[in-house]
């Protein structure tokens, strides 16, 4: 598989939000239902009726781009497949799935463009609140609720005191907890799926330690996003960017935060305790 470098970004924004806005509605339609028809995948993650919805409804309307699609719940690519591309879909149809079953509502519908390795169109849809973000370098970061559209003007920490540090329902574990310890007076707030990146483009939350198992698709949608406002979405042990389309698609342990934020926490330490 191959595709061409040059890209109509306009169309392909239009479009992977079309994507994300009908795989919201097919979501809700299982989310509003008595039958989840929930299993498990050979990995023991759950799967739903609403997982596989979104991703026929997503594949549909990004089909006509040409571009390759790999998504959570579409067929394995093998790597020396996925190296011969330059440019392709990456998506989460339904991220948060346990979330989704527990009903918590925090969960999310993450589609990106890949080029040369990183995330350059970002879109994330949160069904429940009917809030949707979107970004690219050309055009900016975007949130509109169907209603009102705004561009995002994201404003950081100034100051290392109170931040306000974002970890997973499934995954706080001991690294999280040496992490908090290196702070002063953190405020942890525990969140599910994609809506932790939101909350710091948001600026309701300044930092996300991820010290646990996620896939590039967890990640890509919002890393794109955060490029666009300036949020770092750093490979811990490398101290650079989160890298995509790899032979494994396991992200590595990651950090979310600005760049004055990074500096003064000294990422480097992490390495230290922590590799």
């Amino acid at each position: 598989m191959t595709n061409s470098d040059v890209l109509n970004i306009d169309y392909l924004i239009s479009i992977a939000k079309q994507a994300a806005l009908k795989a919201g509605v097919e979501i809700l339609k299982v989310y509003n239902s008595e039958d989840f028809g929930c299993k498990l995948k050979s990995d023991l993650s759950p799967l739903t009726h609403a997982d596989l919805a979104a991703h026929n409804a997503i594949h549909k309307i990004l089909q006509p781009s040409k571009l390759p699609i790999l998504s959570e719940e579409g067929e394995d690519v093998t790597y020396q497949e996925r190296k011969q591309l330059t440019s392709f879909w990456m998506i989460d149809p339904l991220d948060g799935t346990k979330e989704f079953i527990k009903r918590n509502d925090e969960f999310t519908v993450n589609i990106a463009l890949i080029q040369n390795g990183k995330p350059v169109i970002g879109v994330v849809f949160v069904p429940v609140t009917n809030q949707l973000y979107f970004a690219h370098q050309s055009i900016g970061a975007f949130k509109t609720d169907g209603l009102t559209t705004q561009k995002l003007p994201f404003i950081g920490a100034t100051s290392l005191n109170d931040l306000r540090v974002l970890s997973s329902h499934s995954y706080f574990n001991h690294q999280t907890k040496l992490f908090l310890q290196k702070l002063s007076r953190p405020k942890l707030v525990s969140m599910g799926s994609s809506l932790k990146f939101l909350e710091i483009i948001d600026n309701r939350a300044d930092v996300y330690p991820r010290f646990a198992p996620s896939m590039e698709w967890d990640s890509a949608a919002s890393h794109a996003i955060c490029n666009v406002v300036g949020v770092e979405v750093l490979n811990i042990e490398s101290q650079q960017p989160l890298e995509y389309n790899k032979e494994s698609l396991y992200n590595p342990f990651f950090i979310v935060a600005t760049p004055f934020l990074l500096d003064k926490i000294s990422v480097k330490y992490l390495q230290k305790d922590f590799f």
